[in-house]
């Protein structure tokens, strides 16, 4: 089984083409009236020049960091890290394009259909920037797997694919999170506070700068802090593995650890496939209970094809065991935060509205640091 990880970069080549189908279905549908159709193409435009400008000066600094480690490591390292930039950034690049396409055709087709159609073109095109992720992510480390981490003396070169991934990270997410909330902020007192406006009101310019800030902070930025995250994950075990030590009597278990990450994305990619479609016979339903369901589809199927791999690949139950308690907890923590922003937690503090300002802060405060806790 261990020869199935050659297939790792066909695998994200498929998803990358999952994605543009999604797209694609997403871009069928129409944008609504004259006024949406403005309304998005300015959203568009303002969140692309940002990304533009935000990779004009990234460009540099990766450039620089490509020459210190070509120079100081070697150049594999540093064509790595070139190669995993770009990925991150493209990931969150394709986000963005399908989420500013998607606002409007969401509105026009709740207008026109009604809830479940609404609710699958926003699910599809939230789904671009997952999908795209998830197969950029596997379609890169699987080639430099491919070439170079087969052996344990040269799987360290794996590291500048997620180093690249990390340094768009932070600057994406932290440039792009700045600018939303400046953004947010900036609307809100212009409009809100010195002339009146309704919240959210297209005659305030600062709105549409909010909205472009929601894109590049929780999209652009947010896809390329999970592709590092995602990538950061896969290539810490290889590197593990790759170096760790192993009685004599089973040295030949290392290369079962070393690809057992890499083929659990590749079940984990397949899961989300189905997990992803699964919201077409779930569309009736409340969107929490869709979007909660879809989820709980994926996580079983990664389950099985968890259990499948651990114990094909000879290694042990305790793998198997670490795998699901990571996706048993990250369910977990989705659910709480569900629990504690759209339930019985807000309607309490909406509660306090009642006897002032001062109570309604104490108490979502404590509400807060109660969901943290």
């Amino acid at each position: 089984m261990e020869n199935w990880v050659n297939y790792a970069p066909f695998f994200g080549v498929a998803g990358v083409i999952f994605a543009f189908f999604l797209f694609a279905y997403v871009k069928s549908f129409p944008s609504g009236n004259e006024i949406m159709i403005d309304l998005e193409d300015q959203i568009n435009k303002g969140a692309m020049a940002f990304l533009k400008r935000e990779y004009q000066i990234l460009v540099i600094f990766i450039i620089v960091v490509f020459a210190l480690l070509g120079y100081g490591v070697n150049w594999q390292t540093g064509i790595a890290f070139l190669t995993g930039a770009f990925c991150s950034g493209l990931a969150g690049f394709s986000g963005m394009t399908a989420a500013t396409r998607a606002n409007s055709r969401t509105a026009a087709a709740a207008n026109e259909f009604g809830m479940a159609k609404a609710l699958n073109v926003s699910y599809f095109g939230g789904a671009v920037m997952g999908v795209a992720v998830a197969s950029l992510g596997l379609l890169g480390v699987g080639i430099w797997y491919y070439f170079v981490g087969h052996n344990p003396a040269t799987a360290s070169i794996i590291n500048g694919f997620a180093m690249g991934a990390s340094s768009i990270a932070l600057f994406a997410r932290m440039g792009g999170g700045i600018y939303t909330k400046a953004a947010d902020v900036g609307a809100d007192l212009v409009g809100k506070v010195e002339s009146g406006i309704p919240e959210d009101d297209p005659r305030n310019p600062g709105v549409i700068a909010d909205n472009v800030g929601d894109n590049v902070g929780d999209i652009a930025g947010m896809g390329a802090d999970i592709f590092e995250s995602y990538v950061g994950a896969i290539v810490a075990t290889i590197a593990i593995a790759a170096t760790m030590v192993m009685p004599a009597e089973s040295e030949n278990l290392r290369s079962a650890y070393m690809v057992c990450p890499m083929l659990v994305v590749m079940g984990g990619l397949v899961a989300s496939f189905f997990g992803v479609m699964s919201i077409k016979v779930m569309q009736n339903m409340s969107p929490h209970a869709a979007l909660r369901n879809t989820t709980f589809v994926a996580a079983a199927l990664l389950i099985a094809a968890t259990w499948y791999i651990v114990d094909t690949l000879g290694l042990p139950r305790g793998v198997f065991y670490a795998v699901i308690s990571g996706l048993f907890c990250g369910i977990v923590i989705g659910l709480l935060a569900e629990y504690y922003t759209s339930m019985g937690p807000v309607k309490k503090i909406a509660s306090q509205t009642e006897t002032g300002p001062a109570t309604v802060i104490i108490y979502g405060l404590a509400i807060g640091m109660e969901s943290t806790a």
